[in-house]
């Protein structure tokens, strides 16, 4: 048995799907765009948010402070409503991005995220940060051994040094153990190219080498 389909119907469904499809684009440009934008506006802000807690820590440790120095990184923490932690950075690799604190798809989407759970930059322990492998963190892919990461907070600058690299099941839960040395671990989504849910992670884990806390300052 045969059926008869009139070309105008035909046509008709054509004209529909292309619209549907054209409006679909159009959609996914236009998050696309928010996203980048959105993103961009928070780094800015938070960045220079960050500074004016620097330069104020400096000031501190210079003794020009007038009142006592009561800005350890938790009172940082609750003076941002974004939670923020501070800045990474690698040189090598050009990678600047704001830190903050949470490990949701929000955050993830702003900013880098310090994992809850793990030390603090400036406490004993294991320090751990994630981003997405195709925003924050996409340089990771050329990161090597010995690489230098530097993170600016309230409380101080710290240094690390990058010890290894691996890729692990996303069940490997040992990359945010406690640690009793002061460590830094970085996390994103392996392969880097993959389209869609990544299936494996990328761990780098890198040893604290020059810790520049501030000293308190006493002012009478």
């Amino acid at each position: 048995m045969r059926f008869a389909v009139h070309h105008h119907a035909i046509a008709r469904i054509l004209f529909w799907m292309q619209g549907g499809l054209f409006a679909c684009g159009v959609f996914m440009l236009g998050y696309c765009g928010y996203a980048v934008t959105d993103a961009w506006v928070f780094q800015r802000r938070e960045s220079s948010a960050l500074d004016r807690l620097l330069r104020a820590r400096s000031t501190v440790s210079e003794g020009t402070a007038k009142e006592p120095r009561t800005t350890p990184l938790q009172v940082a923490l609750a003076a941002s409503g974004a939670g923020l932690i501070g800045r990474i950075e690698i040189p090598r690799l050009l990678l600047s991005a704001v830190v903050v604190e949470g490990s949701d798809s929000g955050t993830f989407r702003r900013a880098v995220g310090h994992v809850p759970g793990t030390a603090l930059p400036g406490q004993p322990g294991n320090v751990a940060l994630a981003g997405h492998r195709d925003t924050f963190f996409r340089s990771l892919r050329e990161l090597r051994v010995k690489d230098e990461i530097q993170l600016s907070t309230p409380q101080g600058d710290f240094k690390y040094e990058v010890e290894s690299l691996a890729v692990v099941e996303p069940d490997y839960v040992e990359a945010l153990a406690p640690s009793s040395e002061n460590m830094l671990t970085l996390v994103t989504c392996y392969p880097f190219s993959y389209i869609g849910t990544a299936p494996k992670r990328f761990i780098a884990r890198a040893r604290q080498v020059a810790p520049q806390t501030v000293p308190p300052t006493n002012v009478e």
